[in-house]
């Protein structure tokens, strides 16, 4: 995993690009470059890892280019639930639960990441409070996605939630 600057990313990372995605639709460029350019911009090969299970979730990842897989992991077991595409996030859900990560990532190719810590989420949020708004809003839309795909999983495999 190589840190690379806005400017030297060989793929198109420009506010109107970034905004078919999913997090990133709606947010004004000034709000994006912001992001692009005080996060960690990391160019992944394919098979390598981004994090691993049980490192600590202090950011997440936005997918700029390429496509990853996530391993969930729970005790001795791991399974891979989604696979994460351009313009999509990856450990939201860690970082705003304050807890270690619950699986691996990842890429399934040469990939482009947008590191956002907690720290410039926080930051997004004095600077740009409208463009926070909708990140969060767009953040939100993508958990209820996963949560819909991964429930109709449970259903097509007649899996039953225990309750404790």
């Amino acid at each position: 995993m190589q840190t690379v600057l806005a400017n030297e990313a060989k793929y198109d990372i420009s506010p109107a690009e970034l905004k078919k995605g999913s997090i990133f639709g709606a947010l004004s460029d000034s709000g994006i470059q912001y992001l692009l350019d005080n996060g960690v911009i990391h160019q992944v090969g394919m098979g390598e890892e981004i994090f691993s299970y049980g490192s600590k979730g202090n950011s997440f990842h936005a997918v700029l280019h390429g496509n990853l897989d996530f391993y969930k992991q729970h005790g001795d077991k791991q399974t891979r639930t989604r696979t994460i595409k351009f313009g999509e996030a990856i450990a939201f859900v860690s970082m705003i639960a304050l807890h270690e990560r619950v699986g691996s990532l990842h890429a399934n190719e040469d990939s482009l990441l947008l590191e956002i810590s907690s720290q410039l989420f926080s930051d997004f949020h004095d600077d740009y409070p409208f463009d926070f708004g909708i990140l969060l809003m767009n953040l939100s839309r993508d958990m209820a996605r996963t949560i819909r795909v991964l429930s109709n999983a449970l259903v097509e495999n007649d899996v039953i939630v225990k309750r404790n």
